[in-house]
């Protein structure tokens, strides 16, 4: 057996893994722990813009402090503006 790495375009997964599948008697399929999931790559896109935009200025990183005194007073809208 023969050991490859594939990238495989968005479009064209769903009909890789059906090939896959159908012939699996022929394939075995590892996963790297980087991989477990099919979206992984897409994640780490939206990660690395994230951190861009923060060390660009474009987004703000909250201290936990800060974050819970705004998120506490994010709950204390949300109960009045819903309270029975």
């Amino acid at each position: 057996m023969k050991t490859l790495t594939i990238d495989i375009q968005d479009s064209f997964l769903k009909e890789f893994l059906n090939f896959v599948q159908k012939n699996q008697n022929k394939i075995l399929v590892r996963n790297s722990s980087d991989y477990e999931d099919i979206y992984f790559d897409d994640r780490k896109k939206q990660l690395q813009k994230i951190r861009e935009d923060i060390k660009d200025g474009k987004e703000k990183l909250y201290s936990i402090d800060e974050f819970e005194k705004r998120f506490d007073l994010f709950e204390k809208e949300i109960d009045k503006k819903y309270a029975n």
